[in-house]
């Protein structure tokens, strides 16, 4: 297997992560803000990778330079906005908007690496793009109308702020090691998400927060999204997005909500009707796309 099968067969496995571990989050978040609850995640995540380097890798914190500060930051922010987006507007939206506009990066991400890393969009691309697009929409609301409101465009946003983080980390992951570079990122997720929740969440007095965060749902959802689903999860991207192309990435991440879909139906006794699986057949079958050569046309 070479590497570039094998870092979207990592990647994959990273959005089977985050889609298995979604009604695990929904139930912390209920007890916990999302912005504090991220704070928590993001924050414990950078210390996770800081004690991994310090233990293993001790080298590498020399190679940190003030171009991978800016560009940790950069990533950073584009993925708090993304998150932060995404949270606003699920107070003036329904879910199945949120998850189908978020969805939306997929069709995004090869035009923001047409532009920013000169990557032609082959044919497969399109056609993948378009199926995993449809998949979602298929999959979110399941034959019912779409109607936007203004927590959508915010949600557009995320979906924006997402197709950057995937675009631009196809610039930066080459330059840098890995390991600094995402615990940057995490740690400045971190950072703005606990200040975004100072700001605009109501946390009440410090004991009740600290009484929030030993509830069970609370601490087991920090325990699989500091570790399995942030600092190994972007550590994983990183790395692999040496090897791949932020379309591919995109495509793949879009089988994140087939895997929740297929979690909240074992597990959370939800139902999968005709129309969303086929929304996750178009989304496999586009993500089976984006796996084909590029055409030859397009190379030349």
């Amino acid at each position: 297997m070479n590497r570039s099968r094998l870092a979207d067969l990592s990647l994959l496995i990273v959005a089977m992560m985050w889609g298995c571990t979604f009604l695990i989050v929904q139930h912390a978040v209920r007890v916990l803000p999302p912005l504090a609850f991220n704070g928590v995640r993001f924050i414990g995540a950078a210390i996770l990778l800081a004690l991994i380097i310090t233990c293993f890798y001790r080298s590498q914190w020399r190679l940190i330079s003030p171009g991978m500060l800016l560009h940790s930051c950069l990533l950073g922010l584009f993925l708090f906005m993304g998150y932060a987006f995404q949270t606003v507007g699920l107070l003036y939206t329904t879910t199945s908007n949120t998850g189908f506009i978020t969805g939306l990066s997929v069709v995004l991400v090869p035009f923001l690496a047409l532009v920013l890393l000169k990557q032609p969009i082959s044919r497969f691309t399109w056609l993948s793009a378009l199926l995993a697009a449809c998949g979602l929409y298929l999959l979110t609301f399941a034959g019912s109308a779409l109607t936007l409101n203004k927590g959508d465009f915010l949600v557009f946003l995320c979906a924006i702020a997402f197709a950057l983080h995937i675009a631009y980390t196809g610039i930066f992951a080459p330059k840098y090691p890995a390991l600094p570079l995402a615990a940057l990122q995490m740690a400045v997720v971190g950072l703005f998400s606990l200040i975004g929740s100072l700001l605009f969440e109501d946390m009440g007095p410090l004991p009740q927060t600290f009484e929030r965060l030993a509830q069970p749902e609370v601490l087991w959802a920090l325990l699989v999204s500091i570790g399995p689903t942030s600092a190994f999860a972007f550590w994983i991207q990183t790395v692999c997005q040496k090897y791949t192309t932020p379309s591919r990435v995109a495509v793949i991440f879009a089988m994140e909500p087939v895997f929740a879909a297929l979690t909240g139906m074992w597990f959370g006794g939800e139902k999968l009707g005709i129309m969303a699986g086929i929304g996750c057949l178009c989304i496999l079958m586009g993500m089976i796309l984006a796996e084909l050569k590029t055409s030859p046309r397009t190379v030349q």
